[in-house]
């Protein structure tokens, strides 16, 4: 069986940042998928599930809400390893394409106050694993350490 792509990156090289996964055709349209990498993999420890569930809540909240964005997004979601989240937005991106939305999105998740978006047991499958000043940690941490410096290395999948 062939490896899938995601597969083929070189993970011990990977650094926090933002990376064109992919981008497919659907029904003749481009459709990019990001690799959003919080963590540097193998290295640094995973996020917790807690903290992933409730970024999902905020990102996809606030991705679907956005004036620009709405009707582009397409997916928002945790990577299984926890190192990162997948985005998916219909039509044809670099990764450079997408980092003003990114910083506006990950300050919206560092400032958040109140409660997560969907966090009820009539709205979410396990509301209650949620850790919301986790999540607000580790948004102003890519942020600040990836986002606002964000660098070429940051910006493509190492060779």
């Amino acid at each position: 069986m062939e490896k899938i792509a995601s597969f083929t990156v070189d993970h011990l090289r990977l650094v926090p940042g933002v990376y064109v996964s992919r981008i497919d055709q659907a029904g003749g349209n481009p459709i990019t998928t990001f690799d959003l990498r919080m963590t540097s993999p193998n290295d640094e420890p995973v996020m917790n599930t807690a903290e992933v569930h409730t970024i999902e809540h905020l990102a996809a909240t606030f991705l679907r809400n956005h004036a620009e964005y709405a009707d582009k997004t397409i997916y928002f979601g945790p990577m299984g390893c926890r190192t990162g989240f997948y985005l998916i937005l219909a039509g044809s991106y670099e990764s450079e394409d997408i980092v003003p939305l990114l910083k506006e999105m990950y300050r919206f998740m560092a400032d958040f106050e109140g409660e997560v978006p969907g966090a009820s047991a009539k709205d979410c499958g396990n509301y209650l694993d949620m850790n919301l000043p986790m999540a607000k940690y580790l948004s102003k941490k890519y942020l600040t350490e990836v986002l606002e410096n964000i660098t070429e290395e940051q910006l493509h999948y190492p060779s």
